[in-house]
């Protein structure tokens, strides 16, 4: 007999997320479990809150209606931590998502953790690093959308022709002028210093054989004490994508597991 999926709950914050994030954001969380509670929060009455409507009605998304009481004042937030909280004390929730970089979700996510439920953060690279740590990982949503970087083979020289400068220049990215500053995607994993410090503190720490090959998923369990830290941010689905992408480990496929070496 098959062992029930974890129940997982969505809330969005609509005003601080962006809607052509969701499906990619779903496709993360259905590594936890079924996202069977979607709910996104916000005053629809807002002319700027019009690009989620499509999405609510694609996605089967529970819209939650806040009105702006106080002007200069967001209801939102209030709500939306009200419904989490009585989401955990039901005891049905497994997991959450929160989609939001507004770091007055922090103690929600850290209450939500010390219950023992993981806390997936979805949200943009300029989100406060206090969020961020908050929460069991926190995903930069334009990594999600940024798209695989693939390697193309060099042609011959003779059959390569001299491109026009005009079809060189990459189209506009779906976020516009709301995309952060560039991502850690678009950087080679063995050229990033903080990555590096981080994998090599990981390999440092663990038990290794008597060849110094280090187990990959308890390096990666060390790793995810970063909540900020997670392949995606990088570019790559899994870990062990982004490690073989690493020059300076040596990776080796046993049949308990991938292990790797620090070379250099």
């Amino acid at each position: 007999m098959s062992e029930p999926t974890r129940n997982v709950a969505l809330l969005i914050d609509a005003d601080n997320a962006q809607p052509s994030a969701i499906d990619p954001v779903l496709t993360v969380l259905a590594e936890l479990g079924t996202v069977n509670v979607r709910r996104a929060y916000g005053n629809w009455s807002k002319p700027g809150l019009g690009g989620w409507r499509e999405k609510l009605v694609s996605f089967g998304i529970e819209p939650q209606q806040q009105f702006d009481l106080t002007k200069g004042k967001n209801a939102t937030d209030m709500k939306m931590t009200i419904d989490a909280m009585d989401l955990m004390f039901r005891g049905r929730i497994d997991a959450f998502g929160i989609m939001s970089s507004d770091s007055d979700f922090m103690p929600l996510a850290m209450r939500l953790r010390q219950e023992g439920l993981p806390v997936y953060g979805f949200g943009t690279s300029r989100a406060p690093e206090a969020f961020r740590n908050a929460c069991s990982r926190f995903i930069d949503v334009a990594a999600l959308l940024a798209e695989p970087q693939v390697e193309q083979p060099t042609p011959p020289p003779a059959a390569a022709a001299p491109a026009a400068p005009a079809e060189l220049e990459p189209e506009p990215h779906p976020l516009g002028d709301a995309l952060p500053p560039p991502i850690k995607a678009k950087l080679a994993p063995g050229k990033d210093p903080e990555l590096l410090k981080l994998l090599f503190d990981a390999y440092d720490s663990v038990k290794k054989d008597a060849k110094g090959y280090a187990n990959l998923s308890a390096m990666g369990q060390l790793a995810g004490n970063r909540s900020s830290f997670d392949a995606r941010n990088y570019g790559f689905k899994r870990l062990s994508d982004l490690i073989e992408a690493v020059d300076q480990f040596r990776v080796e496929r046993r049949e308990n597991g991938l292990w790797v070496k620090r070379v250099r």
